[in-house]
């Protein structure tokens, strides 16, 4: 019995010890479970948050960054939240004579209200003192970026610490820390490069190189940097300069540099030049914001047929003037036109948007560069070669008249139109010395206000009338294949491949009404800048009797007496009566340009 008691005991304990330990193992199950589904809950929202917070500075985990954005979990608010309160990465910062230029990652959308912040103190720590301005103006400058301009910082406010940013988002107190890098001059900065073959075209203000002649290219060097390479911002490889002229170095590229472009965020180029003394070696080297880039454009572009004629021109606001200009000089028969603007601030993006619909070919490049014209002329000389035969260079306010043409129409009737294909046809087939020709120059007729006080409503060509006796100058159509590898250009004609010659247009078959000196109101505009590298501006006083220059004009945006009446010395009517004749409406007398501006 005692035996059997004690089984009996012994049988409850275990089952009693059992069902406490079962209890214990589905409570520990359960509290698991309910800890775990909190975790994936929270989990969720606190992926969206990082990505929302991190994604503009990361690199390395963007694809991680990626996966999460589109996971099923993350609301739509997120998606938004994200856009809005992203900051904007600003890469360079470019200090000008009247704003800063900010050069930003990516594209603005177009409505988007931006702001420039600017940071008082410059030492490490939270709470720092900012200011905000609304931006000046936006613009896109290459595929991959965009620019800003921002007033220039108040005083005791730094330029090397202006950041970007959205409307309504506060300032990151971390940023300075970050983000703070030297800020170039305008006058000292590599702002521009392109490929061309086995080499790269750098363009670098600060070089101090002479106007007309080559330069020694063995005092230059070219750096690189890949986009993404992990390097502490320093260029990792360097190449000599094949050749050197104005603004212009170029350079060979290093191998490979080809195909890393399709795998890396661009290359980083800048230059410095070297020189040995007897106490040391002296480099220096020039701030840069140039990344190259591969463009899938330029490869369509070559494959295309050329155009016979085209033109390229650098403006600050000239809007008024384009229709005019472009309508007129494709009748006559060009057929592509590359616009270099130049800070404008007049609606031209508008009026060229309104032209393209029309059927004109125009492409409008962003050229916050100043004086930097011929610079400027060489770079759209490289981007023009693929697409073009023959490029002309010359300004909104120089129009091309055909005195033998418009003789022609008079005695027989027959229309003027592509009659500057013709020329160049013509011209190019012409010889001196069994030298081929690779540049068409053709003289300019400079006309005065003409008597006018006021914009003439027609437009320049059907109001100013009166010119001076002799011809100044003279601009030219070139050959972009057959030009010197140095790209060097003196006002508007460029530096031949030796073997190569230019031919000058007889002034019976054609000459160039430049309307330089107009009604004081668009004349005084001149004072602000000039683009011309070597060009002294009109407020300074050098080179005061330069032909640069108005006679007689001094160096203040003052109007001199009887304005209206100078530079008149021949009335010349023959541009004006040639388009009337040739474009202007048989029933209302309307031309080409004034029907479409209403």
């Amino acid at each position: 019995m005692d035996w059997e008691q004690q089984r009996r005991k012994r049988k409850r304990f275990a089952r009693s010890t059992s069902q406490v330990q079962f209890f214990t193992r589905r409570s520990l199950f359960l509290c698991l479970f309910f800890f775990a589904f909190l975790l994936f809950l929270s989990s969720t929202r606190w992926f969206s948050i990082a990505a929302a917070s991190f994604r503009p500075v990361l690199d390395a985990s963007s694809t991680t960054l990626s996966r999460l954005s589109t996971s099923a979990s993350k609301s739509t608010l997120d998606s938004s939240l994200s856009s809005k309160y992203s900051p904007l990465r600003v890469e360079s910062r470019v200090l000008f004579p009247d704003h800063l230029l900010l050069m930003v990652a990516g594209k603005f959308n177009r409505d988007e209200k931006l702001d420039c912040l600017y940071f008082k103190s410059v030492a490490r720590g939270l709470n720092q003192e900012t200011l905000k301005q609304s931006v000046l103006s936006t613009d896109k400058y290459d595929e991959f970026r965009s620019i800003a301009r921002c007033p220039l910082p108040p005083l005791n406010y730094s330029a090397s610490a202006v950041d970007l940013r959205k409307r309504g988002v506060g300032a990151d107190d971390h940023w300075l820390v970050r983000n703070r890098q030297p800020v170039a001059s305008w006058e000292r900065v590599v702002y521009e490069a392109a490929i061309d073959g086995d080499t790269v075209v750098v363009f670098a203000k600060g070089l101090n190189l002479r106007p007309h002649k080559e330069s020694n290219p063995t005092e230059f060097s070219c750096h690189f940097r890949l986009g993404n390479s992990n390097n502490n911002g320093e260029y990792v490889l360097t190449t000599k300069a094949v050749t050197a002229a104005q603004e212009i170095i170029r350079c060979s590229l290093p191998a490979g540099a080809l195909s890393t472009l399709d795998k890396e965020k661009g290359i980083r180029v800048t230059v410095s030049r070297g020189s040995v003394n007897t106490k040391a070696h002296l480099q220096v080297t020039l701030p840069s914001v140039v990344r190259l880039f591969n463009s899938k454009l330029n490869d369509l572009q070559r494959n295309q047929e050329k155009h016979e004629l085209c033109v390229c021109t650098m403006v600050w606001n000239q809007a008024a003037a384009l229709r005019e200009w472009i309508m007129y000089h494709a009748w006559l028969g060009v057929g592509r036109w590359f616009i270099y603007d130049n800070n404008s601030d007049d609606g031209i993006e508008e009026v060229i948007r309104e032209l393209n619909l029309e059927d004109y070919n125009i492409s409008r490049l962003t050229w916050p560069w100043l004086k930097t014209q011929e610079a400027g002329f060489s770079h759209c000389a490289l981007r023009a070669r693929d697409e073009c035969k023959w490029v002309g260079f010359f300004d909104v306010d120089e129009f091309f008249y055909f005195p033998s043409k418009y003789r022609h129409l008079q005695e027989y009737h027959t229309a003027g139109r592509n009659a500057l294909r013709s020329l160049i046809a013509d011209s190019s087939a012409s010889t001196s010395n069994s030298t081929a020709i690779a540049e068409i120059r053709t003289a300019c007729h400079s006309f005065g206000p003409s008597g006018l006080t006021s914009h003439p409503p027609q437009g320049v060509t059907m109001g100013y009338t009166c010119r001076l006796q002799n011809p100044e100058r003279h601009k030219s159509f070139v050959r972009p294949d057959l030009l010197d590898i140095t790209l060097l250009n003196v006002v508007h004609h460029f530096q031949l491949k030796q073997g190569f010659g230019f031919f000058d247009v007889p002034k019976s078959n054609a000459v160039i009404n430049h309307y330089k000196y107009q009604v004081w109101e668009t004349f005084r505009a001149k004072f602000y800048r000039r683009v011309a590298t070597y060009v002294v501006d009109w407020q300074e006083a050098q080179n005061e009797g330069s032909k640069d220059r108005a006679p007689g004009l001094g160096t203040e945006a003052i109007e001199p007496p009887n304005w209206r009446l100078q530079f008149c010395e021949v009335w010349d009517t023959g541009l004006r009566d040639f388009i009337q004749s040739s474009l202007s409406d048989p029933l209302t007398g309307f031309l080409p340009w004034e029907k479409a501006s209403g």
